[in-house]
């Protein structure tokens, strides 16, 4: 809950939507909006959504940590490590993401963009998460307390500057990035 009730500040929610609707263009430029360009990526065929989840991931990364250092957000809310549960909520991720085709952002946005059979699938989403609610008490006993290293992250338990974790990153997609693209050339049919 939030001081002025059940929704956040206008001026938060404005910000999420614009930010949103953002996001959601450049996965449609970036075609991850298209089931087939994510089911390629399962494929080893096609690796645009590599590319493109890994470039949000460090720009995410560059933007929270810069906002935190300038003192334009207050901290972070780090969520326990609970890494059973981790581990069977993003298998579950996965397969759903290889048989839909959609995760639940490229779902949306492929709504965004028009393509109607995208709908039962975020639907079955929406069940999911509902039955996951229903579930969760008996969930976190099963899964999320086993293996729960509470609120870690490589940098407390490195007691290294997070900046260190960032740069890393950042170096290896740029390598990562260069190797793909290397690689792709030598697969892809040359023209005469």
């Amino acid at each position: 809950m939030y001081e002025s009730g059940f929704f956040a500040p206008w001026a938060q929610l404005v910000t999420g939507a614009l930010t949103g609707l953002v996001f959601g263009f450049l996965l449609q430029k970036a075609r991850v909006t298209r089931p087939d360009v994510i089911v390629r990526q399962f494929l080893l065929k096609d690796f645009t959504v590599l590319k493109v989840m890994i470039s949000a991931v460090v720009v995410g990364a560059v933007g929270i940590y810069a906002m935190l250092a300038l003192g334009w957000i207050d901290g972070l809310q780090v969520k326990n490590a609970a890494l059973l549960g981790n581990a069977v909520g993003g298998a579950i991720f996965g397969v759903g993401m290889a048989v839909l085709g959609l995760c639940p952002g490229t779902g949306l946005a492929a709504i965004g963009d028009g393509q109607r059979d995208a709908i039962p699938g975020v639907l079955g989403m929406l069940t999911g998460g509902y039955l996951y609610a229903l579930a969760h008490p008996w969930l976190t006993e099963a899964l999320v307390k086993p293996l729960d290293l509470g609120k870690a992250t490589l940098a407390t338990q490195t007691h290294l500057s997070p900046w260190w974790f960032i740069v890393g990153l950042a170096v290896l997609a740029g390598a990562g990035f260069f190797a793909l693209e290397r690689w792709e050339s030598t697969r892809s049919p040359r023209s005469a």
